[in-house]
C-alpha cells in the first residue's frame, strides 16, 4: 500500500522565545517492507542551524537551532511511503519456544549476522526510563506463557489480553504516568498499552522494542479503523527466535502489524523516539496542536 503521511506540530508561546533547539523524529525509516518514496520537512521560523543523521538505534534524524525570537512554532512533515503486507508471513515463519529464545538471548555470541542480531535483540532486555519491571507485572505477562509455548503464540495472545483487559481513554494519562498507575487504572493509550506489553514481555526475559509510527486514517473498505489514527501511534516488536526475528503486535487493535501502519522508528521507550522534543528559552506558557493525516495514493 502506498500512503501519504502529513503530520504538524503547532506550538503557541504567550512571551517571546529567544531560543529553541529541538530533535526530530519524524522520517519514516527504511525497511524490508518499507520504503520511504518521498519526505519534506518545512519549519516556521527558519532554522538558523539544520542537520540530519541517524540516532543509536539507526533511525533518521533532524536538528534545529532557532536562535531569532518567535511566538509561534510550525513543523510540518510530509512523506510518501510504499508498505508492504506481511501479517500472513509473520504468522508462517518458524517460532522458537519462548523459553528457548529466554536462554538465547542471555548469552548472545557467535559469528556473523546472526551473533550480532542476538546481541542486538538483547539490548531490549532490560528495564528503560519509561519502563519498569515488577513482580504483579511478571504474573500477568506469565498467564499467558506456559512452559513449552511458542514465542509468538503466547505474544499474540498477551497482546489479545491486553486489549481486553484495558480501555483506551485519551484523558486518563499523560506521557509522565508511571507504568504502574496504568497497571492499576486498566486504561490509557497506545503509548501506554505498548510499555505495559513491553515490560512484560522483559519480565520474562524476552526482548521487546517500542515502535513509534502511524495508521492509515480512513482504511480501504472491509477493513475496521483502527483505534490510534489522526495521532502518532506506538506499537511493539518481540524478538521471536533467530528464524523469525522480530514481529511487531498492535496492543491497541489485537493485531499484527500490516500495511496500515507505518513505521518512523525504535527504542527501548517513547523516551527514545519522541516525534519531536527539545529545549527553549523564553516562551512562558505554550499551547500545543498535534495533527495527524495518513491516506491511501493509487499504486
Amino acid at each position: 500500500m502506498r500512503l501519504h503521511v502529513v503530520h504538524e506540530t503547532h506550538y503557541s508561546y504567550s512571551s517571546p522565545v529567544v531560543l529553541s533547539q529541538q530533535l526530530l523524529h519524524l522520517t519514516p525509516r527504511a525497511l524490508d517492507w518499507q520504503t520511504c518514496d518521498a519526505y519534506r520537512l518545512s519549519v516556521e521560523p527558519e532554522p538558523g542551524e539544520f542537520g540530519e543523521g541517524r540516532d543509536f538505534f539507526g533511525n533518521r534524524i533532524a536538528r534545529l537551532l532557532i536562535a531569532a525570537p518567535h511566538e509561534k512554532l510550525l513543523v510540518r512533515a510530509e512523506s510518501t511511503v510504499s508498505v508492504a503486507r506481511r501479517e500472513q508471513q509473520a504468522l508462517a515463519l518458524p517460532h522458537a519456544a519462548w523459553e528457548e529464545v529466554r536462554d538465547r538471548v542471555r548469552a548472545p555470541g557467535g559469528d556473523g549476522a546472526a551473533g550480532a542480531a542476538l546481541v542486538e535483540a538483547a539490548g531490549f532486555l532490560y528495564e528503560s526510563p519509561h519502563i519498569e519491571t515488577w513482580r504483579d507485572l511478571a504474573s500477568y505477562a506469565a498467564q499467558s506463557f506456559p512452559r513449552g509455548r511458542g514465542a509468538l503464540e503466547a505474544a499474540l495472545e498477551l497482546t489479545r489480553r491486553i486489549y481486553a483487559d484495558f480501555k483506551f481513554d485519551k484523558t486518563a494519562t499523560s506521557v509522565s504516568t508511571p507504568l504502574r498507575e496504568v497497571m492499576g487504572r486498566r486504561r490509557g493509550v497506545c503509548q501506554d498499552f505498548a510499555h505495559l506489553m513491553i515490560g512484560g514481555l522483559r519480565s520474562l526475559g524476552l526482548p521487546a522494542r517500542y515502535v513509534s509510527g502511524y495508521l492509515l486514517t480512513e482504511p480501504p473498505h472491509g477493513r475496521p479503523r483502527l483505534v490510534g489514527a489522526d495521532a502518532s501511534h506506538a506499537w511493539v516488536a518481540v524478538y521471536c527466535g533467530e528464524a523469525a526475528g522480530w514481529v511487531d503486535l498492535d496492543p491497541t487493535n489485537n493485531c499484527v502489524v500490516d500495511d496500515e501502519h507505518v513505521t518512523l522508528g525504535w527504542g527501548r521507550d517513547f523516551g527514545d523516539v519522541t516525534p519531536m522534543h527539545g529545549v527553549i528559552l523564553g516562551g512562558g506558557e505554550h499551547e500545543l496542536a498535534v495533527h495527524v493525516t495518513v491516506t491511501p495514493l493509487e499504486s
